[in-house]
């Protein structure tokens, strides 16, 4: 699994009050539905909400949240009435209808929530969602396009974490080359830029390894640095 997280993102989540139980999901397709009925497992209390009747009876009977509600979220008064802008946070996973998803995304600003969390379709509707106020925006289809492509190119590197467009720290299967050689043999920071954070062993991390430590193919390491440097490693 890649994971994609800048340094915005991550401030954006530490805001979240961690005492928050109660989020509302706008928009129940795969995407909301999924949302949905992961928070609800989770022993959230989720609002699920959409205008399409089938849509929420079909959530009614995977009972994929506490509350389920039909209406038009861009109408103002149906949201004050329904109660969402008393939520902390409120996701819009309208994706595929930019009018209503902007419009929703700017009722509930407007209505005084705190935290928006948009799904985009688009890199135009990522900029418009932003300008009326969405908190965060996800682009699913863009993020799963950066993890097959990572995938495909780069099969060696079994996580990673973006620290910025420019830097990440990566989870890796120690290469061929590094096989039976020390740390301190593989000179990283020099070669290659990059500082080993950790070694994987017997399904546990071994942090700041020492250097006199032989790695074997088929381990994992975890390193941090520059994307650029990172794409030079022998994997």
């Amino acid at each position: 699994m890649n994971i994609n997280v800048n340094l915005s993102s991550l401030n954006f989540f530490r805001s979240l009050r961690a005492e928050n139980k109660q989020f509302a999901v706008i928009g129940l397709g795969r995407f909301g539905n999924a949302v949905c009925s992961t928070l609800h497992s989770l022993g959230y209390e989720v609002l699920g909400v959409d205008s399409d009747e089938k849509k929420v009876t079909q959530a009614l009977s995977d009972r994929i949240a506490a509350h389920i509600v039909q209406l038009d979220s861009t109408e103002p008064t149906a949201l004050k009435e329904a109660g969402l802008f008393e939520f902390d946070t409120v996701i819009v996973a309208i994706g595929n209808y930019l009018a209503a998803s902007i419009t929703t995304t700017l009722n509930l600003k407007e209505g005084g929530v705190t935290n928006v969390i948009a799904k985009a379709s688009s890199e135009t509707h990522l900029k418009i969602l932003k300008k009326v106020g969405a908190d965060h925006v996800v682009f699913p289809e863009r993020e799963m396009g950066y993890s097959l492509a990572r995938t495909l190119t780069k099969p060696s590197i079994l996580e990673r974490f973006d620290l910025d467009p420019d830097h990440s720290i990566v989870e890796l299967l120690v290469p061929e080359k590094f096989d039976g050689k020390t740390i301190a043999e593989l000179e990283l920071r020099r070669k290659y830029g990059l500082n080993l954070l950790a070694v994987g062993r017997n399904d546990k991390f071994e942090i700041n390894p020492q250097p006199n430590e032989r790695l074997k193919q088929g381990e994992a390491m975890v390193v941090i640095g520059s994307n650029k440097d990172i794409n030079r490693l022998p994997i």
